[in-house]
């Protein structure tokens, strides 16, 4: 086996992993991206496309970037040996880019939660009855729901 041989096996599997990969996250992450987006199919959809571009430009340039080694293949067994370590690095690459992406979104949906959740319902409280809430409230009472966002 030369290196050349093992070159080409090495971008062959490593691309079609990366494409195998990038297909599994568009279509399984499209859920993902409705809910964060809160239903905005359109969003969703563009934001979709831009992740999975941007995972299959960064995976891609990974592989092209690990494909180069040092020193020339003796044989077959040093030709696997060399492939395998190669590949074992693109999985690794394929499998930490989705973890980043992933953990970014959640926190974007967080903050998105955060800001969306009424600002005069807390948890184990009564919402004001039609007579509470058409009388004026006094400063005070304005001021507690504005402090328990802040913290």
């Amino acid at each position: 086996m030369n290196i050349v041989g093992t070159y080409l096996l090495y971008l062959l599997i490593s691309t079609g992993l990366t494409i195998v990969v990038g297909t599994g996250l568009a279509r399984s992450g499209r859920a993902f991206l409705l809910d964060v987006f809160n239903g905005n199919d359109t969003l969703a959809r563009a934001v979709s496309r831009l992740l999975v571009l941007g995972f299959y430009l960064l995976s891609l340039g990974f592989v092209t970037l690990t494909m180069r080694s040092g020193g020339d293949i003796s044989g077959a067994r040093a030709g696997l040996q060399l492939l395998s370590v190669k590949i074992g690095e693109v999985l690794l690459a394929l499998g930490v880019l989705p973890l980043i992406t992933l953990a970014a979104l959640a926190r974007t949906r967080r903050r998105a939660q955060a800001t969306a959740e009424p600002r005069t319902s807390q948890p184990g409280a009564s919402q004001p009855s039609s007579d509470e809430s058409s009388r004026p409230q006094s400063g005070r009472a304005k001021a507690a729901p504005a402090q328990a966002r802040v913290a």
